[in-house]
């Protein structure tokens, strides 16, 4: 009698114990399931988390497309995206070179109706521009036997009408990019210190560059004339002495860089991302 009760208790114990390993087993994939659905369930990452590209686009004349650099790299805007690249809020920085040696703003004016240029305006979180130069050697050309101040008065109306009707285009294609105007500089102060008056026309059309800049938004003027004034360094490429050699481009892109607002570069884009990634929804 005792040993039926015993086998009898082996089997319930075994019997129950079957039951629970296969409830168990039963349970397993509903488990799964279920932390499926949950998974499935939480929110995707906006595209936005992973910040595109910094885009800066330059236009203008030779100190953009860099004549003088000896790597031929573009001039400053190899430095200025080593520097930037560096910032924490900033992945990686895209330059795209639209200069040419010796535009006017007469030519960069025609050259902004370029699909490709619009394109990569309307695509720029920052618009570098150099201009300005040209429009100054070309009154020195054309009157060079008998050159007066006034003369580079006049021609300075001309530029300053055709600068604005380049920032309105630039608008036009792009309302929330950071602008920046670079200055131009007198390469022959070292040579000619006592033509001061190169001095006083460079000021002026400087001065003319910070008015106008200051009438658009987020769009700010880059004095470098200073930089090859006063620097005891070779700045100049010795087979013209005229356009910037590698030290002097590294100093304009130092210059670019530190008047730059870096908190905000981008961030529209960054919005328009993520305003996007809401209208999926």
């Amino acid at each position: 009698m005792r040993y039926r009760i015993t086998c009898l208790f082996i089997c319930i114990v075994w019997i129950s114990g079957c039951g629970q390993s296969s409830e168990t087993a039963s349970n397993q994939p509903s488990v799964q399931q279920k932390s499926i659905i949950e998974l499935s369930e939480k929110d995707t990452i906006p595209a936005s988390f992973f910040p595109d590209p910094v885009q800066i686009v330059s236009i203008g004349d030779s100190l953009t497309q860099g004549v003088g650099d000896s790597k031929d790299n573009g001039g400053y805007l190899p430095y200025l995206q080593n520097k930037l690249e560096k910032e924490p809020s900033i992945t990686s920085v895209e330059m795209i070179n639209h200069g040419i040696r010796g535009n006017r703003t007469d030519q960069l004016l025609k050259r902004l109706d370029k699909a490709r240029i619009k394109e990569d305006i309307k695509q720029a979180d920052s618009i570098v521009v150099t201009i300005g130069g040209n429009d100054i050697m070309k009154v020195f050309k054309q009157n060079f036997s008998n050159l007066e101040l006034n003369q580079f008065e006049s021609a300075k109306v001309g530029y300053e009408k055709r600068l604005r009707q380049i920032l309105d285009k630039v608008r036009s294609e792009n309302d929330h990019a950071q602008i920046y105007l670079v200055g131009v500089y007198n390469p022959f102060s070292k040579w000619f210190a006592d033509f001061y008056e190169l001095d006083m026309i460079m000021n002026e059309w400087n001065e003319s560059g910070k008015e106008i800049i200051e009438e658009y938004d987020s769009a700010y003027f880059i004095e470098i004339a200073d930089i090859f004034k006063n620097s005891e360094e070779d700045l100049l490429y010795a087979e013209d002495y005229f356009h910037p050699n590698d030290r002097g481009y590294e100093l304009i892109a130092t210059r670019i860089y530190n008047d730059m607002d870096i908190t905000t570069i981008g961030e529209d884009t960054l919005e328009a991302s993520a305003k996007g990634d809401d209208d999926q929804e």
